[in-house]
């Protein structure tokens, strides 16, 4: 009996252990870690940079398309990855600003296609309304976001302002054909970018080690 007793508590030990190993994998390989804003920022910025400079007038007038390839393959899809990274770490307010934000860029280039090309059978006539509720759907969704974050710190408070800020003057420029609006619309979109590679520094240095970067206090507190 006692042997018997023994070897009962010997496996009973060994099945404690493989089960702690078991659950000990499981915890290694288990749910996703990381920050999401190492990858959505600066794809976020490399498609405001394109988007702003040919706004400012960098590439030649009519050359609508020219920041099309970053906004498409570099800007949109990695804002859809960022935002389902963000989903799968249960970091639900900044899988919405990246999903938000994926959809405003991927819509962009929709947009800018289908005009070029003629996809949705839109007229000459109604291309500038249809310019137009575009740019005033998003700006009431980013506006919609600006105010629903205030509790962020500031540093992002700041960007989505200045997208509103880019949106309205684009908005105004399309109604009157004023290429000078337009021009001013793409430095706002670079001063943005800029903001937005601040923010990007922040989650580097705290991705290899280093120190949060301040980002200002938020507008909203508790």
């Amino acid at each position: 009996m006692t042997a018997l007793d023994a070897s009962a508590d010997e496996s009973g030990q060994t099945g404690v252990y493989v089960e702690e190993v078991i659950v000990a994998e499981a915890a290694i390989a288990g749910p996703l870690a990381g920050n999401p804003a190492i990858l959505g920022l600066p794809t976020f910025i490399a498609g405001s940079v394109a988007l702003g400079l040919e706004l400012a007038g960098v590439v030649p007038a009519g050359t609508v398309g020219a920041a099309l390839p970053i906004i498409l393959a570099t800007t949109a899809a990695g804002l859809f990855l960022a935002a389902i990274w963000a989903a799968a770490l249960g970091q639900t307010a900044v899988a919405s600003v990246f999903g938000i934000f994926a959809g405003f860029w991927l819509s962009y280039a929709v947009l800018v296609l289908g005009l070029v090309h003629n996809w949705f059978a839109i007229t000459p006539a109604a291309a500038v309304g249809t310019q137009e509720l575009f740019l005033s759907t998003w700006l009431i969704i980013i506006v919609m976001l600006t105010l629903a974050t205030l509790r962020l710190p500031s540093a992002f408070t700041a960007v989505f302002a200045l997208v509103d800020l880019a949106l309205v003057l684009l908005l105004i420029a399309t109604s009157n054909g004023s290429a000078g609006l337009v021009k001013f619309a793409g430095y706002v979109v670079l001063v943005f970018a800029v903001v937005g590679i601040y923010l990007f520094f922040d989650a580097a240095s705290q991705a290899t080690g280093g120190k949060a970067l301040p980002l200002g206090r938020p507008v909203l507190k508790g």
